[in-house]
């Protein structure tokens, strides 16, 4: 079995050749920093991610937590996977030298940690969420709350989560029945229950900080009501070190079908003992507070899947190249020897699919990550500010349209093996399992497509949609090869019509009743995502026209050739399938609207 994890000369083609990632070195904040920098700590998360992390990918899997005598136990190389990522600086990667970081730019740590997920996605959830809880700490905490918990978190001392999903509420947080009593000692009393948590028990560190959504007394209804709370595992003294049980207990570990290695949790506050929260922020803010965490991880949720859906590829390309099965349709002589099945046209199909999926989702999330070092570092201020608007709408893209394709990759990947690949012998079916997850948590794709249609294209009336037309546009006009040119129209007439559909959806919105235009929403965030991706792959073939114009061996023509054959493919396979999505946003089709609970 390949121990690729992703495709390194396809990585620095996207971080260089594409996006041009050493550019980011002439910025103040990572002047320190040169390609040989960033190639060094990809060349350490590529190692690493191999020795340490996919060492144990299949046994965590077999060998899930256990819950035993109100304790959880886990093998002891998740643990030792993610202290080497602590002591290699990598959860402090992002963060300013003087909290003991890099300063890395987001471009270079979502590569390095695209490969920590490839190998193993359970352990690598651990210090994912420790990052996410820890920049919101960061950013919205007090100073006593960054002193306390900040250089733990950062050293790995700490893990964090966040806990939103309750019982009965699901996606719904205006729901949230868990509330927060104010104390005369500053701090709040939490009460309640919060359920599929991840990482929310575990044997790895000293102490677990979980960022809870919560209601204090007398809060306003719905989610201008909600607050968010640091509540530890232990209670923490003035120096930061853990002390006696805060009131915060297992009530249970939940078995998936994927990411077994990952804990999941169901979490009482306040049931045993007294549990003490503390506030972060402003009263009744926590739920904004809360997004920034809830953004980071959905595009960290795209990434995930377009990297478990590539780990998929790596390994059927290399069954396929291995694995002797039949002759080429025209060879009519039953002597003649077998050839690999990556002769066959079916089987390049299932290849190139899965080529275009997982380097094109790839492409996508390492856009958005590049978004992220614009928003907070471009010198331009205008610049900054676009960048966050693009971000923002595409979000819910970067979250989705991954987590729909890669697991269509993971699926394709046991196609190619066949019989093989149904079983537990061969790796492909984990990696199917895995992604699995990808579609449903940190908000469904349902609910992804219900925020791009109802909500995000129109922000700032619809700055940040001009703003995306203004980027196409622009890769548009560079397609000026003959290879590229009939693609770059492609898109173009598509965009129109795409385009025109979406001004129509936006007037029946503004009509008052928002349930007929919204019912295709699905469709809408397909359409988008399509685009978005053609996009992306129209930026490789650009890019890979000026490659071959300069390439000087044969194995780098391979590569710009076959980049341009999966831009090809995605043209002229997967970009036509919009047309049915068009027709239907366009007729706002009232199919799956007016069909009646009943009628099932």
């Amino acid at each position: 079995m390949t121990d690729t994890l992703i495709d390194r000369r396809d990585l620095t083609f996207q971080l260089y050749e594409v996006m041009n990632t050493e550019a980011l070195t002439e910025r103040e904040r990572f002047s320190e920093h040169s390609k040989d920098t960033f190639d060094a700590v990809i060349e350490t998360a590529d190692k690493m991610a191999k020795e340490k992390f996919a060492n144990h990918n299949s046994a965590a899997d077999k060998d899930e937590p256990k819950f035993v005598n109100g304790q959880v136990e886990m093998l002891p190389d998740v643990k030792q996977a993610f202290d080497a990522y602590a002591e290699a600086g990598f959860l402090a990667g992002r963060y300013d030298y003087d909290l003991g970081g890099m300063q890395l730019p987001e471009s270079i740590m979502a590569a390095c940690n695209g490969f920590f997920t490839a190998a193993n996605p359970g352990t690598a959830g651990y210090p994912f969420l420790t990052t996410a809880a820890a920049n919101l700490i960061r950013v919205f905490g007090n100073d006593e709350q960054k002193t306390k918990f900040l250089p733990n978190m950062l050293s790995g001392r700490y893990s964090g989560t966040m806990a939103l999903t309750e019982p009965y509420a699901g996606s719904s947080l205006a729901d949230i029945r868990t509330s927060a009593t104010p104390t005369d000692d500053g701090h709040y009393l939490i009460k309640g229950a919060k359920i599929y948590i991840s990482g929310g028990e575990q044997s790895i560190t000293e102490n677990i900080v979980h960022m809870v959504l919560a209601k204090i007394k007398g809060a306003p209804a719905g989610v201008k009501g909600i607050s968010l709370f640091i509540v530890p595992k232990f209670h923490v003294d003035e120096n930061g070190n853990p002390g006696d049980r805060n009131g915060v207990s297992l009530a249970g570990l939940i078995h998936k079908l994927g990411y077994r290695g990952t804990t999941s949790t169901a979490l009482s506050f306040g049931d045993d003992a007294p549990c003490h929260g503390y506030l972060v922020g402003e009263p009744h803010q926590g739920l904004k507070y809360m997004f920034q965490m809830m953004n980071e991880a959905r595009i960290g949720v795209g990434f995930g899947a377009a990297v478990i859906g590539y780990r998929g590829y790596m390994h059927s390309l290399e069954y396929a190249k291995d694995r002797l099965q039949g002759r080429k349709a025209g060879e009519k002589n039953p002597e003649s020897p077998q050839v690999p099945i990556i002769e066959h046209a079916d089987v390049r199909r299932m290849l190139l699919a899965q080529k275009a999926y997982s380097e094109g989702g790839l492409a996508l999330c390492l856009y958005g990550a590049r978004l992220v070092d614009d928003q907070h570092t471009h010198p331009d201020g205008q610049k900054r500010m676009e960048a966050g608007k693009l971000l923002d709408l595409l979000t819910p893209v970067i979250k989705a349209w991954p987590s729909e394709y890669g697991p269509k990759a993971n699926d394709l990947a046991i196609q190619v093996y066949g019989g093989a690949g149904y079983t537990r012998e061969y790796p492909v079916e984990q990696c199917w399992r895995d992604n699995r997850l990808n579609p449903i948590h940190e908000g469904t794709n349902g609910i992804q497509a219900l925020d791009l249609l109802g909500r995000k294209v129109w922000q700032d009336q619809g700055h940040g949609l001009q703003l995306l037309l203004q980027a196409m546009q622009r890769d548009l006009e560079a397609a000026s090869s003959e290879r590229c040119q009939p693609w770059a129209l492609s898109l173009s007439e598509t965009l129109q019509q795409a385009v025109r559909v979406t001004q129509s959806l936006g007037q029946a919105l503004m009509s008052g009743n928002p349930d007929r235009p919204l019912a295709n929403a699905a469709c809408y965030l397909h359409l988008f995502g399509h685009i978005a991706v053609a996009w992306m792959w129209l930026r490789q073939a650009n890019a890979a026209v000026a490659g071959l114009d300069t390439a000087t061996d044969d194995g780098e023509r391979h590569f710009y050739l076959g980049k341009l054959q999966a831009a090809q493919y995605f043209f002229h396979w997967e970009l036509p399938t919009v047309a049915q999505d068009l027709v239907l946003l366009r007729n706002q089709d009232d199919t799956c609207l007016t069909m009646r609970p009943e009628w099932f």
